[in-house]
């Protein structure tokens, strides 16, 4: 029985593979059998990395960022009895408004699927007179209804709680410029019906650690734990060879996510497996979702690698809050409300 709770339905089959004999320091570990999705997944999909999963009825279902043939990235719609092995469709998702009428942006990429009371709202990135956040839901994983966008461009990575808070949906995102931005920092925004967001706060900035020391952005949707909210994000350094995405940790206040309590000075994870130095972008690993289970404490990790496959690793909730709690590092921007 885990000390810290996990806030959620459990997930009797989430998936797992135990700690490798020998990995005794590291918070997280790797799959073995990584990458989890090669290359050339499906007709037309020459990638598919940087992906979103979640439990469906006895099984999973995921939303996936397919790099096509043409360059174009878009969403396409996964089906899984485990979680590991996945069975794509061969056409991209079709959106529609509200009418029912055909709505397709001109590209998405970096989707996250978060359930929130009995809707999934699929988040991704797309052009909006710039980089900027598109928004979709569904009931039934056949018609995917596009809504408002939250904001003006420029901004990217947006990952919506799985709850309300105070009555609010709440909403991470990462305000940046249109080009592969080289700043950045994680705010979160309310919004009392999807449509009209505002109270925007700043969460967390860059830190002085190398591995995040040039911009953050969120990652997978937060997990709702009695210590607070468990947030996995990336980081990411500026080397001469290049970007550097790693896999972070923090934990948000439960009732003011603007509120950072402890954040994690170490990576959780960082560039070292040959499907993560080399790809179609070098050194990369990208949260974007988790699996866990409120029973067992057990949490899997999905993230993409190298921009060309996904990987998927472990931890358990009591060691992953304990890790983060004693090496936490804090400023007083993680601490304070957020407003100036």
């Amino acid at each position: 029985m885990s000390k810290v709770r996990i806030i959620s339905e459990p997930v009797a089959n989430v998936p797992w593979q135990e700690r490798p004999e020998g990995l005794k320091d590291a918070p997280v570990w790797r799959y073995t059998e990584n990458p989890i999705i090669g290359r050339n997944p499906i007709k037309g999909v020459a990638r598919i990395f940087n992906s979103a999963v979640l439990p469906y009825g006895d099984s999973f279902i995921g939303v996936f960022r397919g790099e096509q043939v043409n360059g174009i990235p878009y969403i396409y719609l996964g089906r899984s009895k485990d979680a590991i092995h996945w069975d794509f469709e061969e056409n991209k998702i079709q959106f529609v408004n509200e009418n029912g009428e055909e709505y397709q942006p001109q590209y998405a990429y970096d989707p996250r699927l978060v359930k929130v009371e009995d809707t999934y709202y699929i988040i991704w990135c797309q052009d909006f007179y710039g980089a900027a956040i598109g928004m979709a839901k569904t009931q039934d994983f056949k018609t995917f209804t596009r809504i408002e966008n939250p904001f003006l461009p420029f901004n990217r990575n947006a990952v919506l709680f799985p709850r309300k808070i105070n009555g609010n949906y709440m909403l991470l995102s990462r305000p940046s410029d249109s080009g592969h931005t080289p700043f950045g920092d994680i705010f979160v925004s309310e919004s009392p019906d999807m449509v009209y967001w505002g109270k925007h706060r700043h969460v967390m900035g860059k830190s002085s650690e190398w591995w995040q020391s040039l911009k953050i952005g969120g990652g997978a949707a937060p997990i709702e734990t009695s210590e607070g909210w468990l947030l996995f994000y990336h980081g990411v350094s500026g080397t001469c060879n290049g970007y550097v995405y790693s896999i972070g940790g923090a934990i948000l206040d439960i009732d003011n996510p603007s509120i950072v309590k402890y954040r994690c000075e170490n990576f959780l994870l960082t560039p070292e497996e040959w499907y993560e130095e080399r790809g179609f972008v070098a050194n990369v690993c990208f949260p974007c979702a988790t699996i866990h289970d409120s029973e067992s404490g057990k949490i899997a990790i999905y993230y993409g690698a190298a921009d060309s496959y996904v990987g998927l690793a472990f931890t358990e909730i009591d060691e992953i809050v304990d890790y983060i709690k004693d090496h936490s590092v804090l400023t007083q921007t993680d601490t304070e409300l957020g407003m100036r």
